[in-house]
């Protein structure tokens, strides 16, 4: 008998006891302050959070980032800074060209207080690759759609009209690209957006 086929056997004779799946009706974590603990996680992960009474500050706001200073290619997919951009995703014919974009300024759906994630729909953007190319990467999302948890965000995105029945394409992201593999040293922007911005409005 050949090592592998052994060791095979002998996990075969093992008998693991069944167990009844968990009960996932909750209680779940909820905070008293959702925008609080949102702008914490995602400042721990490498992000920003800012909060925004005034809608009419989003384009003051937008311009006075730190990756805006020397941004030569903005895209702008926002209703209030759309006169920000210079670059139009709808006339990119090819995804790979959005890798010269220095500043993608785009929509989330909702905000996650749990780990600071914001919900991007790709269908509201024709090259979803910008997501990830972007050196960085602003999400403006309405400060009333932030749920406190990942249960709540999963039940919100079952409830949709189309639920999850359609093919479709949306993701979470929480922070700038980074990795923390390398001796654990965290490195931000490793293979992605240097800089994560989320604007709370």
């Amino acid at each position: 008998m050949s090592s592998k086929a052994e060791i095979l056997a002998n996990i075969r004779k093992q008998i693991v006891p069944a167990v009844e799946l968990p009960e996932h009706a909750g209680p779940w974590i909820a905070f008293e302050n959702p925008e609080e603990k949102f702008c914490e996680v995602l400042a721990a992960v490498g992000g920003e959070a800012i909060i925004l009474d005034d809608p009419a500050e989003l384009s003051d706001t937008v311009r006075r980032l730190k990756c805006m200073a020397d941004a030569q290619q903005i895209v702008s997919g926002v209703d209030g800074v759309r006169e920000l951009g210079n670059c139009d995703l709808e006339k990119l014919a090819d995804p790979h060209a959005v890798d010269l974009v220095d500043v993608a300024i785009l929509p989330g759906e909702f905000a996650v207080a749990e780990n600071g994630a914001i919900w991007v729909d790709g269908r509201r953007v024709k090259h979803r690759a910008v997501y990830f190319l972007t050196q960085h990467l602003v999400l403006v999302v309405a400060r009333q759609s932030m749920v406190h948890n990942m249960h709540s965000a999963y039940q919100r995105l079952a409830n949709r009209e189309h639920g999850f029945g359609e093919r479709e394409y949306g993701l979470f992201i929480s922070g700038p690209s980074k990795t923390a593999d390398i001796e654990q040293s965290l490195v931000i922007g490793a293979h992605g957006p240097r800089s994560m911005t989320a604007i709370l409005v």
